[in-house]
């Protein structure tokens, strides 16, 4: 009797223990950032934002990081409206960031660090315009509060991206890791 996984089946699997790790180590170091008053709202520096370079390794970060994001987010005091705009945010930078793979510069995917700060910058920064005092509302958007949300988030994204994603996409290349 075989006791192996067909090669098709412990792809599949593989994958899905790719996404299951990449969604905790998101999920927990957003709660590390959270402890320290870093995950939610106008300023945000989570460290786990640095793992959204992870698309260039596998195709798997890109569900890990939503169903990370996601996690995280539960946590958020914005509430269901965090769930929707954080998470769509996270989806749509790990797909660009997949897409954005095989642009290197000096072997690095710079570029692929860039969709988490635009597509955080442009969402988040979107949501946090449209919260007032008491709640999401659409007819609380103003353009003043979507550039202060905007800047705010952009830098953190930013910082966090190209200061602390690139530098570990570099240490996960010399310890052997493929970009895909």
């Amino acid at each position: 009797m075989n006791n192996h996984l067909p090669r098709q089946g412990s792809a599949k699997v593989r994958f899905l223990v790719e996404a299951a790790v990449i969604a905790a180590l998101y999920t927990v170091l957003t709660y590390v950032a959270a402890a320290m008053n870093l995950a939610y709202g106008i300023f945000q520096f989570r460290f786990s934002e640095a793992l959204t370079i992870l698309p260039v390794f596998t195709p798997a970060a890109i569900p890990g990081l939503a169903l990370g994001c996601f996690l995280s987010n539960l946590a958020s005091p914005l509430g269901i409206v965090d769930w929707v705009f954080g998470t769509l945010a996270t989806v749509l930078a790990a797909v660009l960031s997949y897409a954005l793979r095989k642009v290197q510069i000096k072997g690095l995917p710079v570029l692929s660090a860039l969709p988490p700060v635009l597509t955080n910058t442009v969402i988040v920064g979107f949501e946090l315009a449209c919260l007032s005092d008491i709640g999401f509302a659409f007819q609380n958007f103003s353009w003043a509060a979507y550039g202060a949300s905007a800047l705010s988030v952009g830098v953190g994204e930013l910082v966090v991206c190209v200061v602390l994603g690139l530098p570990l996409c570099a240490l996960l290349k010399k310890a052997g890791f493929q970009t895909n």
